[in-house]
């Protein structure tokens, strides 16, 4: 009974009751990979519980609506259990109900330029074919520098 406990979340560090800090229960269910960066998130001010920014030791429990701000990503979770103790992925998704908007599309990769092996330097013409065909911005003219002295031959 014991080890069927420790694997459905039941067990020691773990219930249905009661408050956790905020960056333990967001280490906890693995919305970050290290304790650490759940309390650094906390201290810059990228999460919020209920629309509010916390700090890293502020109670959460059941039914707050965590934002998280990580990763170049925002997850938006509601908690429905509190757990004390870095557990397994499934069942860490037990843990609360995500409502976060869906992540943005890969960048799609464009194509390559393939010179042929020993072709040397592209001309100008072939610069600007290159640059078309990638997307790249057109190459304006070089701003006037002020020579020094040496250019001159002084």
């Amino acid at each position: 009974m014991a080890a069927a406990e420790a694997q459905t979340g039941n067990g020691a560090g773990t219930g249905d009751q009661g408050s956790v800090r905020a960056d333990v229960w967001i280490w906890s269910v693995r919305l970050t990979k290290t304790r650490s960066q759940a309390a650094s998130a906390c201290r810059a001010g990228h999460v919020r519980v209920n629309g509010e920014r916390v700090k890293p030791a502020y109670l959460i429990k059941p039914g707050d609506e965590i934002r998280l701000r990580h990763a170049e990503r925002e997850r938006v979770v509601v908690l429905t259990r509190v757990i004390r103790k870095r557990v397994g992925a499934p069942v860490a998704v037990q843990c609360y109900v995500d409502n976060s908007p869906p992540p943005p599309p890969r960048e799609f990769a464009g194509p390559v330029a393939v010179r042929d092996r020993g072709a040397g330097r592209p001309t100008k013409r072939e610069r600007r074919v290159l640059d078309e065909l990638l997307g790249a911005p057109p190459r304006g003219p070089v701003p006037n520098r002020t020579q020094s002295p040496r250019a001159h031959g002084k």
